[in-house]
This record gives structure tokens, sequence and C-alpha cells, in this order.
């Protein structure tokens, strides 16, 4: 089996994707933050005293989505069109569960987007409460969907 990221001389190299043709492409992933009641509370009486924490964390997992390519090595800086978030609520975690999806219309796909703007939308819950509870999980964080490219379209079985 051939590695995509070493060259001949097995050096590290960022996959080419200049012949690849563009098409639609999304992807969605998610993950989970559980806590303790109190600092729950604290976010959906929005009374963390860092400010508004779900409000942050959106921005964040944009912000995140966005930075991929800093942030993983051999990703590929792409133009994305549209950065989507959600989170549910989950009481009786108690916690929240965040939801990223990421589109473009490029040669490669948007998983890696996705999954690091979920996980830094978590951390930044778990930084806007850690003063209320330090022992918070973040777990569960993965590929919920993805369409478009070569492998074609994938959806997580439940």
């Amino acid at each position: 089996m051939e590695l995509t990221h070493l060259d001949e001389q097995d050096k590290p190299k960022m996959v080419d994707v200049s012949a690849k043709d563009d098409t639609l492409r999304s992807a969605t992933a998610s993950g989970m933050i559980e806590m303790s009641p109190d600092a729950y509370r604290a976010v959906v009486e929005n009374t963390a005293k860092k400010g508004p924490v779900l409000q942050t964390a959106v921005i964040a997992a944009i912000q995140g989505t966005k930075r991929t390519p800093e942030l993983i090595p051999m990703c590929h800086p792409l133009m994305l069109t549209s950065v989507k978030t959600e989170i549910e609520e989950l009481p009786e975690l108690p916690g929240f569960k965040l939801y990223v999806t990421a589109k473009l219309t490029g040669k490669t796909g948007v998983e890696m987007e996705a999954l690091t703007g979920v996980s830094v939308g978590l951390l930044t819950i778990y930084d806007m409460l850690k003063a209320i509870d330090k022992g918070m999980v973040i777990r569960q964080i993965r590929l919920e969907s993805k369409t478009g490219g070569k492998s074609g379209d994938y959806q997580r079985k439940a």
C-alpha cells in the first residue's frame, strides 16, 4: 500500500489535488461535553462569569473550522462557502452536543474542518466554565456525514 502523504524519499508531503475536479462537498461532525449540574445551569441561565458560553462556542467553532490548515499539517487551505453550527442541550447528561457542518465547492473534502470546528467549540465551552467544573469531559468527536468527492457519500449509522 502506498502512503499518500510521503514522497519517494519518505519525506512528508501535501497531496497534489490539482488534477481533481471541483465538486460540491460537505461534512458534518459532532461532539459532546459533559459537565456538572452547576456548570450546565450557568450556561442555560447565562450566568457564567466569562460571558455567553454558547454564543462564544459558536464563534470559536466557526473560527476553528476556518483555521484547520494552520493546525493540521497536511490539510489544504480551503475556500469554505458555509459553516453552520447547532448546539443541542442535554439536561439529562448534563451537557451539550455541538454539530458543525462545513461546505465548499472544491477539490478536497471538508471532514477535517468540521471535526476541528467541533473540537475548538467544545474546548471553548470548557475554557469558559473551568472555574466552575474542571472535571468536564469532551467525548465522541466524530464524523456524522460527508458528501461529494471520489469516495462518495458517508452517513454514520445510528
